[in-house]
């Protein structure tokens, strides 16, 4: 949405997993020097505030991408069995699920909070940056449209995750039942009454095949997958890219545009 009048750095690393990462200093230092840091919020960089505490008071346009959406409260499946890293929670104990981006609609909302900093910080390039958020916003729409359309007949409704609960934004959207072996954390495996559980619905339901997404550990999806008798598909919750993504200059749209493919093939669309 920049264009020329902008150097846009990623500091999440191709092939990390976004939800543990942590800044090194050296991300802290670009951060001090940009002059706008935009990030998601809802729980996900729980790091935030005390990385802007340290960057020695240099004014940074901060953009919390998540501020004003509804989210969606998310509950982690009973007796989960945590590993290090950090929960989408909050001190009072709700837990919200930080997917925000998984709705395409939600998404029209973040570009506009984008623009608005990028407006305030470079008001001389204002119409370029205005018409470009118009151009991605229209391809979002459109995005969008394709997703109703694709996924209003489908044999089944259900969309197993062989991991995390990472799909619920865009389960809701499109009328979908996500059902995952773990809650909104990758951190966490699931009890083998869980994962019994999940094999058991897959079978009842018919379905043919599960998702599992590239930048985890597929072990569990491929378990479950066995047990039940089904094939595997990718589908990318979108958080981060492969390293081979990233050399390929795999965009967002990219990807949901594969997860398209993926979701019309595993929930036997338009059949």
């Amino acid at each position: 949405m920049g264009g020329d009048h902008c150097e846009v750095t990623l500091l999440l690393p191709p092939g990390a997993e976004a939800h543990s990462w942590e800044p090194k200093p050296g991300d802290i230092a670009k951060i001090s020097k940009a002059d706008i840091f935009i990030y998601l919020g809802a729980s996900m960089e729980p790091w935030v505030d005390k990385v802007l505490k340290a960057t020695g008071g240099k004014e940074v346009r901060v953009v919390e991408a998540s501020h004003g959406l509804q989210l969606l409260k998310a509950e982690p499946h009973e007796k989960e069995q945590g590993k290090k890293g950090h929960s989408h929670g909050h001190s009072h104990g709700e837990i919200f699920d930080p997917h925000i981006w998984l709705d395409f609609q939600l998404d029209l909302e973040i570009v506009e909070a984008i623009i608005k900093a990028f407006v305030e910080k470079d008001p001389v390039h204002k119409e370029s940056y205005l018409k470009n958020a118009e151009a991605y916003q229209g391809r979002l729409k459109e995005l969008d449209r394709r997703y109703r359309l694709s996924l209003a007949d489908c044999r089944h409704r259900k969309l197993i995750l062989g991991g995390h609960a990472a799909f619920a934004y865009l389960a809701k959207r499109y009328d979908l039942q996500q059902i995952s072996l773990s809650g909104v954390s990758p951190n966490a495996e699931p009890t083998p009454k869980r994962m019994a559980e999940v094999i058991e619905v897959t079978r009842k339901a018919g379905i043919r095949h599960i998702f599992s997404e590239e930048t985890v550990n597929k072990k569990l999806a491929q378990a479950l997958a066995r047990e039940a008798g089904v094939s595997v598909l990718l589908l990318s919750p979108g958080a981060n890219l492969t390293r081979e993504e990233a050399k390929e200059k795999v965009t967002f749209i990219d990807l949901m545009e594969r997860n398209l493919t993926n979701l019309k093939k595993g929930l036997a669309c338009g059949d």
